[in-house]
């Protein structure tokens, strides 16, 4: 297989051809590895790329038998390898757990061979740190690929791998794939297991999932990672089939709430309020009901919860530099991150709970308003992309709180349903006057990725983006 074929597959694609004994998994690596090093010098999307990685061991069967992975260098952990979470205070760590998460994507039959880039400690909208510099987004240079899952985005939009492990505690899946013609699922609460160290992530806020480039890969990807274990704080009732079979599956007329106003402090770009618009008429002219829905929800009071997640987590910080034998301060934490642990140490016990009980009212708040509805469409983010250096956690300029209001402010949309535990699909479905990518947001009832599936299936087949391909990609001729 030569890397001009490689790029042109989706993970399932690729997967029946290992099955078929087209291509090797060892083949696959080395084209991975190749298309890393026709186009990473230019993205900065992946800071490791296994030196075992073409012996890297799999299970052989599943869906996606052999196919290459990437790990996002914060979230679930693979045993014995480097998880630095884009920060100095964790040069060298290696974690002594095997996530589930990577226990299934092995039994699915992925091949992780690497890991990808993330803003430190994963907390921006953008990726880029002081330990790895900045990672750029494939379609344009000087533009962000989103966070915190931006290497992995930027490294399935430039054709190294055709998926990759991401994970989403207020957008950090969203966000990257809106900006660089992804497919991004964050599924309900519950769905795939953070076990068995990080079952309660952010308190329920955060999941791991992946970036892909086709539905049909969400679906199965769904199949592959779908699954409880004992520990895991919340049950969620299991699919009644395979998400692979909804794919062909009718959908049923439903009624969509369509949000055409901002909810936070920013105003919506042109081109984004026109792709949500387009697509309401193109759904409504599929048979559905579609009506206009007002904001579910308190921007202020998001803030505070942001706020409140922000400070809470000095006790981590302080066992990690404690296990590293580092200590907190400007050589191992960005400006804003430092900031916040500082704050944090002189909080009152109180203010937790305080941020539990707003997050209680959002919860209700949102489910209240939005409970007449099937299916939400918003705008993922208000923008469609934003320049480097914007949004970094390593400029000093932010003080806590107005980094948090600029985050309340461009992923209202997002963290909304990160708070209710719903799941939620950005679909690449339009680009800008520019030829930048314009994801929108579709949001289905708790536990119902099924109808996500359908209808994701639904606007890839009236809306295709399979053919859309980015100036940095590794099938383009150097």
């Amino acid at each position: 297989m030569r890397l001009e074929e490689y790029v042109a597959y989706d993970a399932t694609g690729l997967g029946v051809l290992v099955k078929a004994g087209h291509v090797s998994p060892a083949e696959l690596a080395r084209l991975a590895r190749e298309a890393c090093a026709r186009v990473n010098l230019k993205i900065n999307a992946v800071i490791e790329f296994y030196d075992d990685a073409e012996t890297v061991a799999g299970v052989d069967g599943g869906v996606f038998q052999g196919v290459p992975f990437l790990r996002k260098d914060i979230g679930a952990s693979e045993r014995g390898r480097l998880q630095e979470r884009g920060s100095r205070l964790f040069i060298g760590y290696r974690p002594a757990t095997e996530s589930y998460f990577f226990q299934r994507a092995r039994g699915g039959g992925l091949r992780t061979l690497g890991r990808t880039a993330t803003p430190e400690l994963g907390v921006a909208s953008v990726t880029e740190s002081v330990l790895n510099g900045i990672t750029r987004n494939p379609w344009n240079l000087e533009l962000s690929p989103g966070g915190s899952s931006g290497g992995a985005a930027a490294a399935v939009a430039a054709g190294i791998v055709p998926i990759a492990h991401g994970g989403d505690g207020g957008g950090s899946i969203r966000i990257p794939a809106t900006f660089t013609n992804l497919v991004g699922l964050n599924p309900s609460r519950g769905r795939i297991s953070g076990g068995p160290n990080g079952q309660d992530a952010s308190f329920g806020l955060s999941r791991n999932f992946v970036l892909c480039r086709s539905v049909r890969d969400m679906a199965a990807a769904l199949d592959v990672f779908s699954a409880t274990f004992p520990g895991d704080p919340f049950a969620i009732r299991q699919a009644d089939r395979p998400y692979v079979e909804e794919l062909k599956r009718s959908t049923q007329k439903l009624r969509i709430g369509v949000a055409l106003t901002k909810w936070g402090d920013w105003n919506i770009d042109r081109d984004v309020l026109r792709a949500v618009s387009r697509l309401a008429e193109i759904l409504k002219s599929m048979g559905h009901d579609v009506w206009e829905m007002v904001p579910p929800c308190s921007a202020a009071d998001y803030v505070e919860v942001l706020l409140g997640l922000k400070f809470i987590d000095v006790p981590g910080l302080e066992t990690a530099a404690a296990t590293l034998g580092r200590t907190i301060g400007p050589d191992t934490l960005e400006p804003v991150n430092l900031a916040a642990y500082l704050a944090g140490k002189d909080r009152p016990l109180s203010d937790a709970g305080k941020m539990f009980e707003l997050i209680r009212k959002l919860r209700v708040d949102i489910a209240e308003a939005t409970a007449t509805f099937d299916l939400l469409l918003t705008p993922v983010m208000p923008m469609v992309s934003m320049p480097h250096g914007l949004y970094s956690p390593s400029n000093d300029s932010y003080s806590v709180r107005s980094w948090v209001e600029m985050d309340a402010a461009t992923c209202m949309y997002l963290i909304a349903f990160n708070i209710t535990g719903q799941p939620s699909v950005s679909l690449p479905v339009f680009q800008s006057e520019q030829g930048l990518p314009i994801g929108v947001h579709i949001v289905s009832r708790f536990g119902d990725e099924a109808t996500l599936v359908r209808i994701s299936r639904d606007l890839e087949e009236a809306l295709p983006w399979a053919s859309r391909r980015p100036p940095v990609f590794a099938g383009n001729p150097e």
